[in-house]
């Protein structure tokens, strides 16, 4: 594709009701419902299975995330003037963009979010919705047992056999955790299990921050027949919190290597529960004809450790940890209907993972047949990218002899995701969201001669050029290298919110993130997650079925 992906026309999209989205997916058509405001004002209210798409990252995210040109979107943003659409045209925006990348049958949800409301459509809080109300629909069915943070408290002072095991990334363990807990993100559950507590008469006590890892972990044990007690920690480390009890932090506990009778007999375990909740299979020879059948989506998932992903992998799979994977299956996966393949190499992980997608009303497939051999891909990962307009380039030593003799000649501008402006940027760098650049402009100081883009690595920087260049007659330049080359080179940053352009929303400040959340935000966050199930009801469109 050579278009100039800053092309503006005037374009004109069908529109697509509340009803006739609803209708698609209790039949189960491959549809993707696309929120493509930023993270924050999508968290605060949207369609169940509206999947986060910000119109900043199209072209960064679209063709791994839509990977059917011609698969049906539908793009919505508020419906309505707000602060932080006050043109109420950002859904407009971004289906001319997609239909610039190439993408076919593009709609716009009629009314957008307010539309739905009025339509009589159930609207949710917070991300990952569908995951987490999926979590408390398993709890309330299968009653998953629990305990309270001071009845585990209890058992460490009394010296029990206990272990406690960790299911969110390590990443998110070690900021904090329970004292004494080992990491053991939850796809990894079943296969390491057995090597921690190989006495069955030891406890096992699951936890994350919040619930569903620990609600999804502790049943994912209990389906797959460990003999031992295991329990839930009841509302993960915010309900540790509450109860006044103390976390630890820069814990560095993790899984030992699954001995070879504890995985086979693992798998085992993963593949009857897979094929009594409707898993299908697919052989790899198989594999391509089923990936290439042009009227469906198919997402390719390597549900394994990043690190076994980076040793090896299978051509034209993407890393997708199977805990991960199904805490947020729509950001992963966001057509409602398409086919999710997963693999791994001894199929534990894999097979545990799509039992709990099957009943989660996907088409899933586990692939069958693997060797070794056939991990053959190495280096890193990366998401298909179109190309962007010709950009003129600046280095970092130019541009830093640019600010040292003129600070106010040169703009610097920074797209990068405002958590990183927060922590390092150009001094004298504009924090500016993409989806709100004009606006952006208008707060700026006037008389600067040239415009200079960043972001991490200038990725992003690179696409936001050609917007800008319609919207200004002075130079606009990128920075090579972005922001990373800039503090590579040894040249000083600065930290904090200083100059915002843009206010801080492309990023919703989850309530169990951190270690300096307010007590009544995390019990509102509790609160939230046990109306999910009764959410679930009013909606009705899930199709879950937990088995």
């Amino acid at each position: 594709m050579t278009q100039n992906l800053s092309a503006t026309s005037v374009a004109v999209f069908p529109s697509r009701s509340y009803q006739q989205v609803r209708a698609d997916l209790l039949a189960g058509r491959e549809i993707a419902l696309l929120d493509v405001r930023e993270e924050d004002p999508h968290a605060q209210s949207h369609p169940l299975f509206a999947a986060n798409l910000p119109f900043g990252r199209l072209e960064l995210e679209a063709y791994a995330r839509l990977p059917r040109r011609d698969v049906a979107i539908v793009v919505l943003d508020a419906g309505e003037p707000s602060p932080h659409d006050a043109q109420g045209g950002l859904a407009l925006a971004a289906a001319s963009r997609l239909r610039l990348l190439g993408y076919t049958n593009v709609a716009l949800l009629a009314g957008g979010v307010a539309g739905w409301q009025a339509a009589g459509g159930e609207l949710f809080r917070d991300v990952n919705v569908p995951s987490k109300a999926f979590g408390e629909l398993v709890e309330a069915e299968r009653h998953t047992p629990s305990l309270s943070a001071p009845q585990v408290q209890a058992l460490i002072d009394g010296g029990d056999d206990i272990v406690i095991l960790d299911a969110r990334r390590y990443d998110e363990y070690q900021t904090m955790s329970i004292p004494g807990s080992v990491s053991v993100p939850g796809a990894e559950l079943a296969l390491r299990a057995r090597d921690l507590a190989p006495n069955p008469a030891t406890r096992i006590i699951v936890n994350c921050a919040g619930r569903t890892r620990s609600i999804i972990g502790t049943q994912s044990l209990i389906n797959a027949g460990l003999p031992n007690p295991v329990a839930a920690l009841r509302n993960g480390t915010i309900g540790w919190t509450l109860a006044g009890q103390q976390l630890a932090h820069q814990q560095a506990r993790s899984y030992p290597p699954a001995s070879e009778a504890n995985r086979q007999h693992a798998a085992l375990d993963a593949r009857a529960l897979a094929d009594r909740a409707g898993v299908l299979r697919v052989a790899y020879p198989a594999l391509a004809a089923l990936a290439d059948e042009p009227s469906r989506t198919v997402y390719l998932f390597d549900v394994r450790s990043p690190g076994e992903f980076a040793d090896g992998r299978l051509p034209g799979f993407r890393s997708a940890p199977g805990g991960q994977l199904v805490q947020e299956t729509e950001q992963f996966a966001p057509v409602r209907g398409a086919r999710i393949v997963l693999a791994d190499s001894d199929g534990v992980r894999a097979n545990l993972t799509a039992h709990w997608l099957r009943q989660m009303n996907h088409e899933v497939y586990v692939v069958d047949q693997l060797s070794a051999a056939d991990f053959s891909e190495t280096g890193p990962w990366s998401a298909p990218q179109p190309p962007h307009a010709p950009v003129e380039e600046v280095d970092v030593h130019t541009l830093a002899q640019w600010l040292a003799d003129d600070a106010d000649a040169t703009r610097v501008l920074d797209f990068t995701a405002g958590a990183n402006y927060v922590k390092r940027h150009i001094p004298g760098a504009w924090f500016v969201l993409r989806s709100q650049l004009r606006e952006a402009l208008a707060q700026l100081p006037t008389g600067a001669n040239r415009y200079v883009l960043t972001c991490g690595s200038s990725l992003l920087a690179r696409y936001v050029a050609a917007d800008l260049r319609l919207l200004t007659d002075k130079p606009v330049l990128v920075l090579s290298g972005g922001t990373g080359a800039w503090a590579a080179a040894g040249l000083t940053v600065e930290e904090g919110a200083t100059r915002l352009a843009s206010p801080l929303i492309d990023r919703y400040r989850r309530p169990y993130e951190g270690t300096d959340n307010r007590a009544e935000a995390m019990q509102a966050y509790l609160d939230w997650e046990y109306g999910l199930v009764a959410q679930l009801g009013r909606d009705g469109t899930h199709g879950f079925r937990v088995v």
